[in-house]
């Protein structure tokens, strides 16, 4: 009876240790969700110091890419050609033999006219004996000139410069080094069309502006340039002519100049120009930084571990950051040293308490 009360009594200890432990389980599981929700319902933001510096105003305009030279590249006569020596996308220097045409008939009139320009000069010869001039360096021009005409010597000499001039057309050169493009030529076809060739080693881009924003722009301006099929890509450029004409859309025609780089560019690409302009003493933030509340834009300072709701103009923009003062009609002010929320802002409200990653200097 004894053994049996101690049996009870260290089961009912164990029973209550358990309920314990289990209890104790609950209670800790308890505390860690309050702290996983209060983690949850924290705000994280990233800041920025505030201070005044340089913004690069921006004309944002689309273009298109305009070779430095261009020129379709054919024979000067029909034939059927003899062989290309080129290929599609090739660079050719000036000068470099392209394609050539089949020379047979060229070669034989020249040795036509060859034969008859001797057959001229014999009867030029005689003419002359038989008007007295032994030696015909002695003969005056004016004489030399109307015998010349009359038994066919000038004649047969002006048939021979041009046989020459056809038997050398038989071969085409590139008029300009470039490269290779519409090649159209093919071995024993008739030479409708031979090829494009491109200058590409530089580009003109025409765009268009604002009557109101030509006062940004001037001759000499460096522009930006970058291809919409890649406009991580970026070419440097020079603004070359301004035309001094309002068309009735109220635009303004600019042309700029830019180098090629490794082919990257190509006849015709569709591109993004961008002209800046520098301002100085400015506060910028990144577009992120502003949102918008109750049809104002807004930046939240970070004031004492909490969003302060604060009212800005933007006074210039570019394709990644705003240029601000603070709101006239709210005759709010912003100042050097204000720590901004740039991240983590869309949901704010004044007076949210905040936690910061990191604080970046402007």
């Amino acid at each position: 009876m004894k053994f049996m009360k101690i049996y009870i009594y260290i089961s009912l200890l164990a029973v209550f240790a358990s309920c314990g432990e289990k209890q104790d389980k609950e209670l800790q599981n308890q505390d860690n969700m309050e702290m996983h929700r209060q983690k949850v319902i924290e705000t994280y933001v990233d800041t920025m110091i505030l201070h005044r510096t340089e913004f690069n105003k921006q004309i944002i305009c689309n273009g298109r890419l305009r070779a430095k030279a261009k020129s379709e590249v054919n024979f000067a006569g029909q034939g059927i050609i003899a062989d290309v020596l080129v290929r599609e996308g090739q660079h050719v220097a000036k000068g470099q033999l392209i394609a050539t045409m089949d020379n047979k008939e060229k070669q034989h009139e020249l040795e036509k006219a060859e034969h008859e320009l001797e057959r001229a000069k014999v009867e030029l010869t005689d003419k002359l004996i038989g008007l007295g001039y032994d030696d015909l360096e002695t003969v005056p021009s004016d004489i030399m000139q109307r015998t010349e005409v009359t038994t066919g010597y000038y004649s047969a000499k002006y048939q021979l410069q041009t046989a020459r001039k056809a038997l050398e057309n038989c071969n085409l050169y590139a008029p300009f080094s470039g490269r290779v493009a519409n090649l159209e030529a093919k071995k024993f076809q008739r030479n409708d069309k031979v090829c494009t060739l491109v200058d590409d080693s530089g580009f003109e881009v025409e765009f268009r502006i604002l009557e109101a924003e030509l006062a940004i722009v001037k001759v000499g301006q460096k522009v930006r340039v970058s291809p919409f099929v890649e406009e991580s890509l970026n070419f440097d450029g020079t603004l070359s002519e301004i035309n001094p004409l309002v068309d009735d859309k109220g635009l303004v025609r600019i042309i700029a100049r830019l180098a090629n780089r490794g082919d990257q560019l190509l006849d015709g690409m569709n591109v993004r120009v961008v002209v800046e302009e520098k301002v100085q003493d400015t506060f910028v933030v990144p577009k992120d930084a502003v949102v918008e509340r109750d049809g104002y834009n807004v930046i939240f300072l970070l004031e004492e571990g909490k969003a302060a709701w604060t009212y800005v103009d933007i006074v210039h923009s570019n394709i990644n950051s705003y240029a601000i003062n603070g709101c006239k009609r709210k005759e709010t002010t912003i100042n050097d040293g204000d720590i901004v929320i740039v991240s983590g802002n869309l949901n704010l409200a004044d007076g949210t308490e905040v936690k910061v990653n990191n604080i970046n200097a402007q």
